[in-house]
């Protein structure tokens, strides 16, 4: 009986007494401030339950964006910003606060790590998915101090995402303007090499040249079968004519010139048809480079207007809250809870020390 008295005062009243030695005297009041916000985007498709009403204004939620404002809160990027006075390892570790509570207690754990994990205990983002809202809670031992964290950290996140909209804006435009730059500069290149061809073939238009050069041929056929009908004529009627000669001349002048504008036309080196083949070439990559110049200089412009306009923003939902009470440490239940788990200790470690002796007898 004595041995189960023992157990009992080892694993149910010593516990049992220092939690409520602790709970009453020496656990320091946790002030609890809260926030809550969403990120608005006009462009996204909407979510259910808030982003409905969001959605009424035109506007959903961007998840992208929510995640990053999450994933700052909870790195050490929002901690530095936080603690960039070193207010905030101040509060969590005045020198006035219990030992048990406060943060680098003895002064052997006073590092920027060993505050990390302090402060992702005192700091927690919950994203709610249904709604689309993000409640920010921070955990500090006196209220003032619980709700200028809560307020720091909140105007981090929104710089944060404003810097995520700038930058996206930036990368955008940038692109389109790299994009814009090359397509003039092709189109130059394209315009360059068309009037160096024609500066050395010497013809503006090889097709247009063609049809005047067609025309021109068509009027000496015709002209040449008008003096061959008249040499025909003449020789039936008066072979002794004098104007046969000058007629059989003229003939042949007619057909040289023929030749000779047909060969301009096709069939030789440098006539028009070989150069309209090089010309039309250089023409459509004119073209085609014109339409490319067109499209980035429009794609650039819609860039520009997007980057005018923000594309997603922090709207706060509820501000930070000033505490008036302490929410935690729940001193009742802390003992409440520290006397159940020493009574089941005591009676496991009683039905081990019966199956012990039973075994032994």
């Amino acid at each position: 009986m004595r041995k189960v008295s023992a157990l009992f005062w080892l694993t149910v009243v010593t516990p049992t007494l220092l939690g409520i030695l602790y709970f009453g005297f020496f656990a320091e009041d946790v002030y609890v401030s809260e926030s809550r916000f969403v990120v608005r985007s006009p462009e996204k498709p909407q979510k259910a339950g808030i982003g409905m009403l969001l959605g009424s204004a035109g506007f959903s939620t961007a998840s992208e964006e929510v995640r990053a404002a999450q994933g700052y809160i909870e790195s050490r990027d929002g901690l530095w910003a936080l603690n960039a006075d070193g207010s905030a390892a101040k509060a969590w570790g005045n020198d006035k606060l219990s030992i048990f509570d406060r943060f680098d207690p003895i002064g052997w754990s006073g590092s920027f790590e060993d505050l990390y994990k302090f402060y992702r205990q005192k700091v927690q983002a919950a994203y709610d998915p249904e709604t689309a809202i993000t409640t920010l809670t921070v955990r500090a031992f006196r209220p003032q101090d619980s709700q200028a964290m809560n307020t720091r950290l909140l105007k981090g996140t929104e710089t944060l995402v404003n810097q995520l909209n700038e930058r996206g804006s930036e990368d955008l435009v940038r692109y389109a303007e790299r994009e814009a730059a090359e397509a003039r500069a092709e189109a130059s290149r394209a315009a360059l090499a068309l009037a160096t061809y024609r500066n050395q073939v010497g013809v503006i238009d090889p097709e247009r040249q063609a049809t005047v050069q067609l025309q021109m041929i068509s009027k000496l056929q015709d002209e040449l079968i008008g003096a061959r009908m008249q040499l025909l004529q003449l020789a039936s009627a008066s072979p002794q004519n004098p104007q046969i000669p000058l007629l059989k001349v003229r003939i042949s002048g007619l057909e040289k010139e023929i030749a000779n504008q047909l060969g301009r036309v096709a069939g030789s080196k440098g006539s028009l048809s070989e150069t309209a083949a090089e010309y039309q070439r250089l023409q459509l990559q004119v073209e085609f480079a014109d339409q490319q110049l067109a499209l980035s200089l429009s794609a650039l412009q819609d860039a520009r207007n997007e980057a005018r306009r923000q594309r997603a923003y922090v709207e706060r939902v509820a501000q930070p809250s000033l505490p008036d009470a302490a929410l935690e440490p729940r001193r009742l239940r802390g003992i409440f809870a520290t006397f159940i788990i020493s009574l089941v200790a005591w009676g496991v470690l009683s039905m081990l020390l019966a199956g012990v002796r039973e075994h032994q007898d």
